[in-house]
């Protein structure tokens, strides 16, 4: 494979995971609008039940029956974490995370929108009869 080829593959590479990642944001953003309605109305909710005088004069489940936007909201959040909403608001940022760390192989890297980082190769040093590149030491 020549230069020219290479350079084409890791063109096609680029467009293709830039695209994956540009396709995720929509749906990200959606999830993370979710998550901040469902943890204001959460807290929203919480501050409602915590200054309730009758709060601390009932018995802890008669108070969730008094609050159910709390205790409704409460759930959902719960259940929303349970489903791995905390994962699906960061989807492209693990995904370039993973693209990273195997790219790092072959002495690259990307950013978070994808596009493709050349990182320069390793600097070879020779001293007398020993080779030293990266942190591999060959004698020879």
């Amino acid at each position: 494979m020549n230069l020219l080829e290479q350079a084409e593959e890791l063109k096609a590479f680029e467009r293709r995971l830039t695209e994956y990642i540009h396709c995720l944001q929509p749906a990200t953003g959606h999830w993370r609008m979710l998550l901040l309605v469902v943890s204001v109305c959460t807290a929203t909710g919480a501050w409602n039940w915590l200054i309730d005088p009758e709060t601390q004069k009932v018995s802890f489940f008669t108070s969730l029956r008094n609050h159910p936007f709390f205790t409704i909201s409460c759930i959902t959040l719960i259940g929303l974490s349970f489903a791995g909403i905390h994962k699906r608001g960061v989807v492209p940022s693990i995904i370039a995370a993973q693209c990273q760390m195997i790219l790092a192989e072959y002495n690259m890297s990307c950013d978070d929108t994808g596009k493709l980082i050349l990182n320069p190769r390793p600097h070879v040093q020779c001293q007398s009869s020993l080779i030293v590149i990266g942190c591999k030491t060959t004698f020879i």
